[in-house]
């Protein structure tokens, strides 16, 4: 495995959409979802698309780590990949949380999402996966997908004075989410 270089706001890779994974049981698919496992980690962030690591396709890693778990709707959720991914808004309501990004290091901000979301898509061994999210999962999984389509957190904000350091939002009790 290896740690992959991490694309900075400003790189075109994270403005296009991605294209879909033909094969997701590929050996080369099976070797970036890996790769992307171990750079997320090291980044310790909680999701990772491919775009994120100059990989202009349909795919992304993602996990609950129990400290942003909400509880029993929300609990924590092992490292998964998921290929070509489809994902829904559930009802009207919407849910600002406090979201940051490994390819924008440094801030955080306020974003508005659907508070639930259904997920569709291909595990990495190519079977259909699917299922309902809220809380963390649901914000990890819309912020995950907006990479797939070139949408930057920020692209969502509809008041960037709430975009901010992570220290003076750490500072100031203002939320975490990465």
């Amino acid at each position: 495995m290896a740690l992959l270089k991490i694309a900075r706001m400003g790189h075109p890779v994270l403005l296009e959409r991605a294209a879909e994974v033909d094969d997701p049981t590929a050996p080369y698919i099976q070797t970036l979802i890996d790769d992307m496992i171990e750079t997320m980690h090291d980044a310790d962030g909680a999701g990772l698309a491919a775009p994120q690591v100059h990989v202009p396709l349909r795919v992304f890693v993602y996990h609950v780590p129990a400290a942003r778990s909400s509880g029993a709707e929300d609990p924590p959720r092992p490292v998964a990949a998921l290929i070509n991914p489809l994902i829904t808004p559930l009802g009207d309501a919407v849910a600002t949380n406090t979201e940051g990004c490994l390819s924008i290091p440094g801030l955080r901000g306020a974003v508005p999402r659907p508070a639930r979301v259904r997920y569709e898509g291909l595990d990495r061994r190519g079977q259909p996966v699917s299922g309902e999210a809220t809380g963390f999962l649901a914000v990890v999984l819309q912020h995950e997908n907006d990479h797939l389509d070139g949408i930057l957190y920020p692209m969502r904000m509809p008041d960037l004075g709430r975009l901010g350091f992570d220290a003076e939002y750490e500072k100031h009790g203002l939320g975490i989410a990465k």
